[in-house]
């Protein structure tokens, strides 16, 4: 079998404006037969959400990349694959060679979680030569949304279908619930809910899915384009800016982010990294290296995912949210679409800092459910 491990690392970054990438099918490429579609996602998320727990699931879903990525850094510091975060739950694409030692992490992570959080994290994977047997398709490209961030793009139906077939197929094992430490350096979540930057007042979290393959294309085109027109560039509507970008510096937050990390509490773990926040907090504001970092996370902020179904969270004003889902309740009347929309005050940040000066990535969700809210309207229109 041809060992393409590096197929992503190799494809070029297209700089086009999205819209005209979409609508460019020669710039995707398959995605090789002997990759997987490696599916994480909470088992009734949205009741959880419901009950208070919105930071814990948020929290598992981040967690869930990071010990996917430090796993790979492990093998080798070079390698590069897809991922997708989405609220509640991740993908990732992988290669054959790395797929038992990905899994392997994943169900360990899982009951890590089940012990700490008390949820459940549904994991499974699909071979892509399955999926193109169903005549489901993987198409992709690379895309630099920033000057920093370059994001993959999938068109087809095959990352859905998977997932769908992973939850299908899932069941809970009863018989391991003892596990081996989990890797999660890197994770922090030491954010303040970030408020809809001036003049938005808004954060919208937004699903739109077309499953006509050979329409997405140019129905993601349109959407985006209208999105676009209503709230601005992508650089003009991110929630995430310098300026709205605030610490929480309290003892509460730590331990939020210790119920996840960690196997048990720990005051020594709540006490270095609390004056740890403080610090940083006092350095980020007064020293002249703080501005930069500001702008950093900003620009790393994974807030526009486009992984058969487009996932994005945007600013914006009351009366352009309305008229978006004018325009969207068109298209799904044209059976073009499906979509679930979320508006709320503000969005939260959870992060996966490696290294402060140039590795860090940050994962955006609205506040009050956040994409699980968004998914539940989405949902409620399949049935």
């Amino acid at each position: 079998m041809v060992n393409n491990a590096d197929f992503y690392k190799k494809l070029p970054k297209q700089t086009l404006d999205l819209a005209d990438l979409l609508i460019n099918p020669a710039l995707f490429k398959n995605v090789p037969e002997n990759w997987h579609v490696v599916n994480v996602d909470i088992e009734n998320s949205s009741i959880a959400v419901q009950n208070g727990y919105h930071h814990d699931v948020n929290l598992s879903a981040t967690g869930s990349i990071i010990v996917v990525l430090n796993e790979l850094e492990k093998i080798d510091k070079k390698i590069r694959v897809p991922y997708f975060f989405g609220g509640d739950g991740s993908t990732f694409l992988v290669p054959d060679t790395f797929l038992k030692r990905i899994l392997k992490v994943l169900n360990n992570y899982s009951i890590h979680i089940k012990n700490n959080a008390n949820l459940i994290l549904r994991v499974g994977s699909v071979s892509v030569k399955q999926l193109y047997k169903q005549g489901k398709k993987i198409k992709i490209a690379k895309h630099k949304l920033t000057a920093q961030l370059t994001i993959p793009i999938i068109l087809g139906t095959g990352l859905n279908y998977a997932e769908d077939l992973v939850k299908k197929t899932f069941k809970e094992s009863s018989s391991h619930k003892k596990h081996t430490p989990v890797n999660l350096q890197g994770m922090e979540c030491r954010w303040q809910e970030i408020a809809a930057p001036e003049g938005t007042k808004k954060i919208v979290c937004l699903l739109a899915h077309c499953s006509v393959e050979n329409k997405q294309n140019n129905v993601y085109a349109s959407v985006l384009s209208q999105i676009n027109l209503l709230f601005g560039s992508f650089e003009n509507r991110k929630p995430i800016t310098p300026t709205n970008l605030h610490l929480d510096t309290t003892l509460q937050k730590i331990k939020n982010e210790m119920k996840i990390k960690l196997t048990r509490f720990s005051r020594l773990y709540l006490i270095l990294n609390w004056l740890g926040t403080v610090f940083v907090n006092f350095y980020l504001n007064f020293s002249k290296k703080g501005p930069k970092f500001y702008k950093e996370i900003s620009q790393l902020s994974h807030t526009l995912m486009i992984d058969g179904t487009i996932n994005t969270v945007f600013s914006g004003s009351e009366e352009n949210i309305q008229k978006l889902i004018v325009f969207l309740d068109s298209l799904e009347r044209d059976n073009l679409l499906i979509y679930g929309i979320h508006t709320t005050k503000a969005s939260i940040l959870s992060c996966y800092v490696k290294d402060r000066s140039d590795n860090h990535n940050h994962f955006v969700d609205g506040t009050e459910g956040g994409y699980t809210a968004a998914a539940k309207m989405f949902k409620s229109k399949l049935i």
